[in-house]
């Protein structure tokens, strides 16, 4: 069609009009550091899917993952703190490629006095580390033998390499390797492990007190890092049978099922035992006052052998006390299946305000993660109040002895919790801890609003008070190694911002309808596998049928802030009956969604939450909003749900 030169020209002018009246009507923003390109750039995941794990997140056809099984014998010498034992791992090499040596974890030796963890202590001190321990602390290995026969190993830090006479052969082969060891326990282990001392006895909480198996995976081969302290663990899945012999005054208590009640308990103490299964509310099993009676113990014999099983776990822990309170109640799980909770404590802790209340902390939070989840797998849950101050085993935890009220329901409900994060979904904790920590963080905050009808419920956090802590500049980003952390920013960056992001993803982006769906996929998913963060991405990305990858990049790949001005308001034809120009301004350079609340000259008050979508190609942004009055005041994140660290220019009043 032939141009009209007057129709052109007409044209023209209009556009300069335009922009003339637009520069009237919207104020030309403050200079922004969004770059939207930056927030929304394409190309978020480096890798496709593939036959290991999918383009939606789920386990691909070919997912592999190997193996171990453990036979496990121990003894405790509760006069020199030593433990000798003995293993037989059964390994099976599900991977397609053929395995001519073996990866395994010493932990113990991270207690030596020249390890690498101990190395890296600062003169000001850490809970890494050990203190007390004994000057040969460290695994003693007596022998790794395979079919009877002495075979080649070396010992570097806190790993084993063991060099095999014959390959393992891919795709279920299997080999059978016999370890005889021991160490001295240390009295404080990395807050892990250790002895307490009390007016009846040593508590020993024992961990990390096996070679165990570093897992072969299909992303980085061997993921045999040395253990220095700072993060935590990634292991393989599989059966475990266990023996603990320990003084006959002692009560042991272990991850999984006792095997053999009438050799361990009294007649009466077994009586109890049955009641505790069939019951609601706590069932003594040992009582203060039968602590120090000595008819409280089977008689007649020096030492007692405990015995333990539990299935499809990726470790097992034991404590081991003549102190012990004991006591339990029966839990209530989705399918029926049978499960009890227990609380193993010294009199120093017992009490209605304290560990008296342990077991109906224990049961509820289960119970409630289980409803919520998924199920929870294991035949007993077991408390041990002890030295360490919180940390988590399948099936056992332990926490600290001095805990009360709603400290000792929130470090119950947090190390139970992590039977979700990372016994079911097994990610690997040395590497992104915010997987097995933030997310335990996160469904506690519903478990404690659910418990006891909100008895110990979490102060609603104001998001931009908190943006200062957990979006300063000097933050890492929460996908670092744990090991790359300053030990300060630990809690932030591995518990509360990563835990804090999934909150504001279901409450202000998805909903709490779609978050639990997809979090529920995302469990049902990878339980008892491996996942990585992309499988966690894809999945809730493909789950809930929304893009987040602008949500990834800012609060987990990058240590972004968000700072949205509101800039101005103009009536339509300076009339506000006609409707009214909004201006935003993106400062930072993260986005969120934008709620607004806009106040009246009548004192009539709306709401408004615009979609994050306004800042896909905009660093400002102009809501074309239907006011039919004027407008008093304009606020930005009125319920403080958004971490906008600078809440000075976050509201507009009129002059």
């Amino acid at each position: 069609m032939r141009f009209n030169l007057m129709a052109g020209c007409a044209l023209a002018m209009m556009a300069v009009c335009s922009a003339a009246h637009a520069q009237q009507t919207q104020p030309t923003p403050p200079v922004s550091n969004y770059n939207y390109h930056d927030a929304f750039a394409p190309l978020f995941y480096t890798k496709n899917g593939s036959e290991f794990r999918a383009a939606d997140g789920q386990p691909g056809p070919k997912y592999w993952q190997n193996r171990a099984d453990y036979q496990l014998a121990a003894h405790l010498d509760d006069q020199t703190n030593e433990i000798t034992g003995t293993e037989l791992l059964t390994y099976t090499n599900n991977s397609p490629q053929s395995l001519g040596f073996l990866w395994m974890q010493l932990d113990q030796n991270l207690f030596k006095s020249d390890s690498r963890g101990t190395a890296i202590i600062p003169p000001s001190g850490s809970r890494n580390g050990g203190r007390g321990q004994m000057p040969d602390g460290g695994y003693k290995i007596k022998s790794v033998k395979v079919a009877g026969v002495d075979v080649k190993y070396a010992i570097n830090d806190t790993r084993m390499q063991i060099f095999l006479p014959e390959s393992v052969k891919p795709n279920g082969g299997q080999i059978k390797l016999n370890i005889e060891y021991s160490y001295i326990a240390p009295e404080y282990g990395s807050d892990r492990t250790g002895i307490l001392n009390t007016k009846n006895g040593k508590i020993y909480t024992i961990a990390q007190w096996y070679p165990r198996m570093y897992v072969y995976d299909d992303i980085m081969g061997w993921n045999a890092l040395p253990y220095t302290g700072p993060s935590e663990f990634y292991l393989e899945y599989g059966d475990f049978d266990l023996s603990i012999t320990a003084p006959a005054n002692h009560i042991v208590v272990a991850s999984g099922e006792l095997q053999n009640p009438t050799e361990v308990y009294t007649a009466e103490q077994q009586k109890r035992w049955a009641a505790a299964e069939k019951s609601e509310t706590t069932v003594m099993i040992r009582t203060a006052d039968e602590v120090t009676n000595a008819a409280s113990r089977p008689a007649g014999k020096k030492e007692l052998t405990w015995k333990f099983k539990i299935k499809n776990a990726r470790d097992v822990s034991w404590a081991s006390s003549a102190a012990f309170i004991v006591d339990a109640a029966k839990m209530d799980l989705p399918s029926g299946k049978k499960s009890i909770a227990i609380s193993a404590y010294p009199v120093e802790s017992n009490g209605n305000d304290a560990w008296g209340r342990s077991t109906e902390y224990v049961k509820k939070s289960i119970e409630y993660n289980s409803q919520k989840w998924f199920e929870y797998p294991y035949p007993a849950a077991t408390a041990v109040a002890g030295i360490v101050g919180g940390m988590e085993y399948p099936g056992i935890v332990f926490c600290g002895y001095r805990a009360k009220k709603a400290q000792l329901w929130g470090v119950n409900d947090h190390e139970f919790g992590h039977t979700w994060f990372p016994m079911i979904v097994g990610s690997n904790e040395r590497l992104y801890g915010w997987m097995d920590e933030g997310f335990n963080t996160f469904i506690n905050t519903l478990s404690s609003a659910d418990f006891n009808k909100g008895e110990y419920a979490p102060r609603k956090i104001d998001m931009q008070r908190t943006s200062n802590t957990i979006t300063n500049p000097t933050l890492e980003p929460v996908l670092s190694n744990p090991e790359n952390l300053k030990e300060a920013n630990n809690g932030i960056l591995l518990y509360f911002k990563p835990g804090m992001g999934l909150t504001m993803l279901r409450e202000q982006i998805l909903g709490p309808e779609r978050f639990d769906f997809a979090f529920r996929t995302y469990v049902a998913r990878w339980a008892f596998k491996h996942p990585t963060p992309d499988d966690f991405f894809r999945t809730m990305e493909n789950a809930s049928g929304e893009s987040l990858q602008w949500f990834w990049r800012g609060w987990f790949v990058n240590n972004w802030r968000l700072d949205v001005a509101v800039n101005d308001v103009k009536y339509i034809n300076n009339d506000p009956s006609k409707g009214a120009y909004i201006t935003l301004t993106n400062m930072e350079k993260m986005a969120m969604p934008t709620p607004l609340e806009i106040k009246f000259k009548s004192g009539k008050v709306e709401r408004i939450k615009l979609p994050v979508e306004i800042w896909e190609r905009n660093s400002s942004f102009v809501v074309k909003y239907n006011s039919t009055e004027e407008i008093e005041s304009v606020t930005y994140d009125p319920d403080k749900t958004m971490p906008d660290y600078n809440p000075d220019n976050n509201v507009w009043k009129k002059q």
